[in-house]
């Protein structure tokens, strides 16, 4: 099954992770330096042993793709993930007259009451980012986070760089190239952004026609977040390879610090009582070929039938 690689995973961690504190202050069992692989010839990596929301992932991607940095477009498509940056922003100005909200996000978790109020705030906020245009611009843009990297990466001259044009132009053209790199890990920005890049460079390779992708990630939040990791890459190789007329090959993910919170343990051992089913189909819309086209509507994945969601915090 295409899905054992990421269960393997799990086990893995469950069995020989170490015992690490983190920036959360949640706890953590983590293992530094993991690779899984996925033929994507074999059917998409969506996982089916619990359901993974492929409308978040999708319109995340996209969002990237489009070069856009504010929520905007997110929220647009009902997509919350990126939410908490932006209300923090908007909450730390002087322009918020609202409750206190002083680390906002630790009282949230922790304090029930809170939490509502915190959820009814975020709520209005996000409202008014899909109502209010200049306050959208305003609010709304996260700065130098994945889209900004990938597709205008600012150089010291003062230009710009889109690499995700760059590596197509090398696909197409100089398909053995070694450099066919994005990376959205830049140095001088980290310092500033509110969440500097977990999946920092990937990389393309081409062979007999087929286009492979390799993601590392310094940091993989093994049950919530490495699944859309997972996905996300893949459909960035299926878009890429449709552009370049080229074949799906592997996505190869390589993590550096891959953990298991401590709040997430037994959300993880009921997922691997799950046996895994076959592989979704991804489909794309024939009559597009260039990335720029693609809207929600033109992807789709079919025969996907996963067992339900399992709940679980996210840790902040």
């Amino acid at each position: 099954m295409l899905e054992d690689a990421y269960l393997t995973l799990e086990k893995y961690v469950l069995e020989h992770g170490h015992q690490k504190s983190d920036r959360t202050h949640t706890g953590t069992l983590s293992t530094f330096g993991y690779q899984m692989r996925f033929d994507l010839s074999k059917g998409f990596p969506l996982l089916t042993t619990k359901k993974i929301p492929f409308g978040l992932i999708k319109s995340e991607l996209l969002w990237f793709l489009k070069g856009d940095t504010n929520i905007r477009f997110l929220l647009q498509h009902k997509n919350h993930i990126w939410d908490e940056w932006a209300f923090e922003k908007f909450v730390n100005s002087s322009d918020y007259t609202g409750p206190d909200m002083t680390d906002f996000s630790h009282r949230a978790l922790k304090d029930p009451a809170f939490n509502q109020v915190y959820q009814e705030q975020k709520q209005l906020f996000c409202q008014r980012i899909l109502d209010d245009e200049d306050f959208a611009n305003k609010y709304g843009d996260l700065g130098l986070v994945y889209g900004s990297q990938w597709r205008a990466w600012k150089t010291s001259t003062g230009q710009t760089i889109d690499q995700i044009q760059n590596v197509i132009e090398l696909i197409k053209h100089h398909p053995d190239s070694r450099r066919m790199i994005v990376s959205a890990w830049n140095p001088e920005d980290v310092p500033t952004m509110a969440l500097p890049p977990c999946h920092t460079l990937f990389q393309f390779y081409v062979v007999d026609g087929k286009l492979s992708c390799q993601l590392y990630q310094r940091s993989g939040d093994i049950f919530l977040g490495v699944p859309y990791n997972i996905a996300s890459y893949s459909l960035l190789t299926s878009l890429i390879a449709r552009e370049c007329g080229l074949e799906v090959g592997e996505f190869v993910h390589t993590l550096g610090d891959a953990h298991i919170y401590d709040n997430h343990i037994e959300q993880v051992k009921e997922q691997l009582t799950r046996k895994p089913k076959d592989a979704p189909q991804l489909w794309l819309n024939p009559d597009k070929k260039q990335l720029a086209d693609f809207t929600m509507k033109d992807i789709k994945v079919k025969n996907y039938d996963p067992y339900p969601v399992i709940k679980a915090p996210v840790a902040v």
